[in-house]
């Protein structure tokens, strides 16, 4: 009996206690899930009083050498990426190779060995219409552009390739239109 009243005692007091104010929190289990930290992903943190600096987990892409590309997807932003983008990197033979790599692996397949539109899905007749650079006012800038964001049929490739090797493949369409004319 003398149980039953305890259990019977606490049950009144609970109940008592939680008809306070339903509109804020009267006791938070674990705050830190109510009220989070922020904290800059990309920046340094301070452990103990000290900043110490992230570094990428073992296995993970690091995000360094990432350049931020913020010029529209929009034929005001083609113009302005015409206009205005230059390519950073010296023609070298070396970024060539590398451009002619990567062009084959994502470009021929579409715009053929020598950026003349006619490219195994085109023969295929899979897709139809696929420029030929020497048709076309290509530059470094609109290349890049077209990279990033795509055209017309064209989806972008701006995942699959990384900063400098999009400047590569823009080198390589470069050279490949000089040798169309």
């Amino acid at each position: 009996m003398k149980t039953f009243k305890i259990i019977f005692s606490l049950i009144i007091i609970a109940s008592i206690i939680s008809c306070g104010d339903k509109r804020k929190p009267q006791v938070q289990y674990m705050p830190d899930m109510y009220e989070s930290v922020s904290y800059d992903a990309n920046g340094p943190i301070s452990a103990g009083g000290k900043v110490v600096n992230r570094k990428p987990v073992a296995g993970t892409v690091s995000r360094s050498g990432i350049v931020a590309y913020d010029i529209p997807n929009t034929v005001e932003g083609y113009e302005l990426a015409k206009a205005e983008l230059k390519n950073p990197y010296a023609v070298t033979e070396e970024n060539l190779a590398k451009g002619k790599e990567l062009y084959t692996i994502y470009c021929i397949s579409c715009h053929g060995k020598k950026g003349d539109g006619n490219g195994v899905l085109s023969q295929r007749e899979k897709f139809e219409g696929i420029p030929n650079y020497k048709d076309r006012d290509l530059v470094a800038g609109n290349i890049y552009h077209v990279i990033m964001h795509g055209k017309n049929l064209m989806g972008s490739h701006s995942s699959q390739l990384s900063y400098k090797e999009r400047w590569q493949v823009v080198q390589y369409v470069e050279k490949l239109r000089s040798e169309l004319k």
